[in-house]
């Protein structure tokens, strides 16, 4: 249990405090105007604490933190170390949804419209996020009438350069045929321009211009060109009416509905701009820390912009009860938008009515939820509890660490490492290993190279200078990929896997650190040291599930690491041994060309005329083919 600091020791500035567990793990977070008040609350009665705040504090063994100039400063150091550490016991986002984007590649010489997930990037627009991908899709379709943007990928579009010839799309006027200079670049840069400006909520000049060419057209006696103008206008009209019109024209709002218990927290957000609803996102957190309303509030609000949102931050965000420091978020967030941004309670009129759909959308949500997770949390709950009491564990094993070997005989050798936390995969967390000093069939001892070189790393990496510390004397941050130990590492194997990791941790003085146990798949024994028999863990019960769960997943990792390397060790191309093409260049240059026999089939001139391959490359691409 952590010990209060000495007294006066604790300064009264604003800044961030951490607490860390026996391993040096941060385990919890916060953030204070004086730190010397609220540190020291944590150090009453624990009687008088919250049972979850009491739990953190017991858990401790360390408090340290960080001075800064201003609260401000102090929420955004908080919020990068949250981000960075993932504590235990922080508020824990869980968005299990990828949502759907609808992208527009402005980095492109011709830029190009698609449905994306994931990861963003830069020089890429995004509209949304949408519930659904068949909602974007439609939309798109229905829009590509009136701006005729490609949505081909990059290798079609040189395919159909090469070719000379359009797509389909172009005869069914879905696309304007950029790939065969169809329309000129500022043209298409146009067309692109009115799709984002449609797509940001400025319709009425688009109508209105297509009102007036129709007109025009049909003055002119040219009822054909009418006609196209008349279904497109009726295209725009369409999407249109999918966007639901809550505001005035120049009203940029993100509204925020929660609906909660005492562990969990289900959140909706609707984005509003000018005056439309763009897009909506949901996602449900873990409240592992005692947090008011206002609080949570707080929490949520670092968790949608601490990073650069994707539609921007708006000039107003709705919420059920104010941030406990309103004043420094609306800085903070004005200080990122670069205007005020105000943060208000919809207390009537349309925003109270807007508020509360948003709220109730968060409120059903939260009922699916928690239908779907009862069962699953408290299985998850008992199998740590049956691993503890069945293995002999001093505490229950929050996070399980299993490795397996794959190799194809003893080719290609790899060893994976998964991890679970609190019962649930942490890909983050998960590590692959190309296995170095092991001639041919060996499982032994690569499973000892794979966990001496992830165990000396962690002990490297223990006695580094903290991230903290770091963060306070502005010294560059160490990535840290192995700096926590698990409280049960399982190996996939019988006796003799298990006396290898015995072994290793021996080797390393870990061993009365780090408990250890094998999974052997032929009866689905569970071996410990120091016991001869099998430890009998009941068949169907959660704990022996939880074990063949995460044995299965690294066997699937490994299994799939080993044949990524197979697959790239068997797979030759014709461009290989080009001296002065690399793989980044073998990559470029097939993107540029539509293929390898577009390559092997280019002119010299037309390899030289690439800015970024060099001539002596170039001309010997020419010679190998030539």
């Amino acid at each position: 249990m952590v010990m209060r600091p000495p007294a006066g020791s604790i300064p009264e500035l604003p800044g961030s405090y951490q607490f860390k567990d026996v391993h040096g793990r941060v385990i919890y977070v916060g953030k204070a105007s004086n730190l010397r008040q609220r540190v020291s609350n944590y150090f009453q009665d624990p009687a008088l604490l919250h049972p979850r705040t009491a739990q953190m504090v017991e858990t401790a063994e360390t408090v340290e933190w960080v001075t800064v100039r201003n609260e401000v400063e102090a929420l955004i150091l908080e919020f990068s170390l949250i981000k960075e550490h993932r504590p235990r016991f922080n508020v824990r986002l869980r968005d299990d949804k990828s949502y759907p984007f609808l992208a527009v590649t402005t980095d492109e010489e011709w830029p190009r419209a698609l449905v994306m997930r994931g990861r963003t990037r830069k020089g890429t627009r995004y509209f949304g996020p949408f519930p659904h991908a068949y909602a974007i899709r439609d939309t798109l379709d229905l829009l590509l009438r009136t701006f005729p943007i490609r949505t081909c990928s990059p290798s079609k579009f040189n395919q159909h350069h090469k070719l000379g010839r359009p797509c389909l799309l172009f005869h069914i006027e879905k696309c304007s045929g950029p790939c065969v200079g169809e329309v000129s670049e500022q043209e298409y840069a146009n067309l692109v321009k009115d799709f984002c400006n449609f797509l940001d909520g400025d319709t009425d000049e688009v109508v209105q211009r297509l009102q007036d060419d129709m007109s025009l057209a049909s003055k002119n006696l040219e009822y054909e060109k009418a006609a196209r103008l008349r279904d497109r206008l009726q295209s725009v009209a369409k999407a249109i009416e999918k966007q639901q019109i809550v505001g005035e024209r120049n009203e940029d709002i993100d509204l925020i509905g929660i609906a909660q218990d005492e562990l969990e927290a289900a959140v909706q957000v609707f984005y509003v701009r000018k005056g439309r609803v763009v897009g909506r996102k949901g996602f449900v957190l873990d409240k592992v820390e005692d947090l008011s309303q206002a609080g949570l509030v707080d929490r949520i609000i670092e968790a949608l912009y601490g990073d650069e949102p994707l539609l921007g931050i708006p000039k107003m965000l709705l919420v059920p009860e104010l941030p406990e420091s309103m004043a420094t978020y609306e800085e903070w967030l004005s200080f990122q938008r670069g205007t005020k941004v105000e943060i208000r309670i919809p207390l009537r009129g349309d925003k109270r009515e807007l508020h509360e759909l948003v709220t109730r959308n968060a409120t059903e949500e939260f009922h699916r939820h928690r239908m779907k997770r009862s069962s699953d949390h408290n299985s998850r709950s008992r199998a740590l509890t049956e691993l503890q009491d069945l293995l002999g564990l001093t505490e229950a094993p929050l996070r399980i660490e299993c490795y397996d070997m794959a190799h194809l005989q003893g080719t290609d050798y790899v060893g994976s490492m998964v991890v679970l936390e609190d019962g649930l995969p942490n890909k983050r967390e998960y590590r692959r290993f190309k296995v170095k000093d092991v001639p041919g069939n060996d499982d032994y001892a690569a499973m000892e190279e794979v966990l001496t070189r992830r165990f000396k790393a962690y002990l490297e990496e223990r006695d580094q200078v903290s991230d903290t510390e770091a963060l306070a004397s502005g010294e560059r941050k160490r990535s840290k990929r192995f700096a926590y130990p698990p409280q049960l590492l399982l190996v996939d194997g019988g006796k003799g896997q298990l006396g290898v990791a015995e072994r290793v941790l021996k080797n390393l003085g870990l061993e009365n650190e780090i408990p250890v146990a094998s999974l052997a798949k032929r009866f689905e024994e569970v071996f410990i040291p120091g016991q001869s028999e099998a430890v009998e863990i009941p068949r169907g019960s959660e704990a022996l599930f939880m074990l063949q769960r995460i044995r299965d997943e690294a066997h699937r990792f490994a299994n799939s690491f080993h044949r990524e390397l197979r697959d790239k060790r068997m797979v030759s191309s014709a461009l290989d041994g080009i001296e002065g093409l690399g793989e980044a260049r073998k990559k470029k240059i097939t993107q540029a060309f539509g293929g390898v026999n577009a390559v092997k089939q280019a002119s010299l001139d037309d390899l030289r005329s690439q800015s970024w391959l060099p001539e002596a490359v170039a001309q010997a691409i020419f010679d190998k083919f030539h």
